[in-house]
């Protein structure tokens, strides 16, 4: 779905902080900021998501993104082990910007109890909802 020039696509799962999460094979979920997030940082120049191996925690942070406007923190929309980084980030940080939803994705986790996450997330309507309310302000 759009609202206005964002993209909130109705397959994923989000958090408040603009977060989104994907369910790819088995207990895997790709993860990556949204395209308001893309937008309002604007340029962004460097990546600094967890490592392979690193254990992460719902809502709790997962690395930084550095545009040229701020360096922002990132919060992981599940609990698990992060299993692959996007590599071409290192390279192509504007991919974040560019591809938010498919090239500009930041980490692959293997979620420990995913649908239990998902209790905690907001979907496509409630996060175009929250989006809405903060355009408002």
């Amino acid at each position: 779905m759009r609202l206005g020039e964002y993209d909130v696509p109705d397959d994923l799962w989000y958090t408040k902080e603009h977060e989104w999460a994907r369910k790819t094979k088995g207990q895997t979920v790709r993860i990556g900021i949204t395209d308001y997030a893309a937008k309002t940082l604007n340029d962004v120049v460097y990546v600094a998501p967890s490592k392979p191996k690193d254990a992460v925690v719902q809502f709790q942070s997962i690395g930084t993104v550095e545009s040229i406007k701020a360096v922002s923190e990132l919060y992981s929309p599940v609990s698990g082990t992060v299993a692959a980084v996007n590599g071409d980030l290192e390279s192509h940080p504007e991919l974040v910007n560019k591809s938010p939803y498919v090239e500009g994705w930041l980490i692959d986790v293997v979620a420990t109890d995913f649908a239990s996450d998902c209790g905690r997330l907001l979907g496509p309507k409630q996060y175009a909802a929250h989006l809405e309310t903060l355009l408002k302000q």
